[in-house]
């Protein structure tokens, strides 16, 4: 039977050395996981010869260009952390709230205290609407009617908008312990040549046969995150791919 190629394929990515140019020993190997799509490209630069007539007479072959781009819908930290950053990838977790279910202002003293989810820690306002969805003033101190102010996470109001609905948003961050498995990570400004570099390999089967490929060397040059109403987001990076220390540039196996 001929061999066909079907369906997304498989993707692995192997940490080589990190962003400060630190070798990786064992570098875990990542699984781009829930693929959508996976592209190998594969080109040259040509040089043609002309002489008085029409077409070339000879064509030369310059540079070379091997990329690889893959979509897949799997996020974690891990992923974007080593394969695209290659910086500290930390525990715990920055996040927002943002506030669809709303809180009545009280009276005396007016004070509104969210409660942070996981038990975490208060960082910043991102904001306050009050229930037609419009965003109320923000003060320093003594808030009028449509203001408030907030110190440490705790939110003041006018005493005149006692009973009414407001919605708070928020930045917190949490421990390790408070969300177990959640990531975090503040990326640097490096000098310009600084970048992490993995292996890939590709995997595809069908009908008891393969088509397998490895780039030895890849520096990934794109992340694209892309959201969508009424869509999942499907993260797409794309990887330039070049030789290893033996000068191979791809190893590719068929099972024709």
């Amino acid at each position: 039977m001929s061999q066909y190629i079907f369906g997304s394929g498989i993707i692995w990515a192997t940490p080589l050395q990190d962003a400060y140019g630190n070798t990786i020993a064992n570098g875990t190997p990542i699984q781009l996981a829930v693929s959508q799509e996976i592209s190998m490209e594969e080109s040259f630069d040509t040089k043609q010869l002309y002489g008085q007539n029409q077409f070339p007479v000879d064509v030369g072959r310059g540079k070379g260009k091997v990329g690889v781009k893959a979509k897949f819908a799997q996020v974690n930290g891990l992923t974007i952390s080593s394969l695209f950053f290659g910086q500290t990838l930390s525990t715990g977790k920055f996040a927002y709230n943002f506030d669809v279910t709303g809180s009545l202002i009280p009276a005396s003293p007016y004070q509104i205290t969210p409660t942070i989810p996981s038990g975490g820690t208060w960082s910043q306002d991102m904001g306050v609407r009050n229930a037609s969805g419009v965003p109320m003033t923000k003060v320093a101190s003594a808030p009028a009617t449509g203001q408030y102010s907030v110190v440490a996470g705790v939110y003041t109001f006018a005493a005149a908008d006692t009973g009414l609905q407001v919605f708070i948003s928020y930045a917190y961050t949490t421990t390790v312990a408070q969300t177990p498995g959640a990531t975090q990570m503040t990326i640097q400004n490096l000098p310009m040549g600084a970048a992490p570099l993995v292996q890939l390999d590709v995997y595809f089967t069908k009908n008891g046969k393969t088509f397998s490929t490895r780039y030895p060397r890849a520096l990934a040059s794109k992340l694209s995150l892309q959201s969508k109403l009424d869509d999942y987001m499907v993260p797409e990076m794309d990887f330039d791919c070049f030789a290893d220390p033996s000068g191979n540039v791809l190893y590719r196996g068929l099972s024709e």
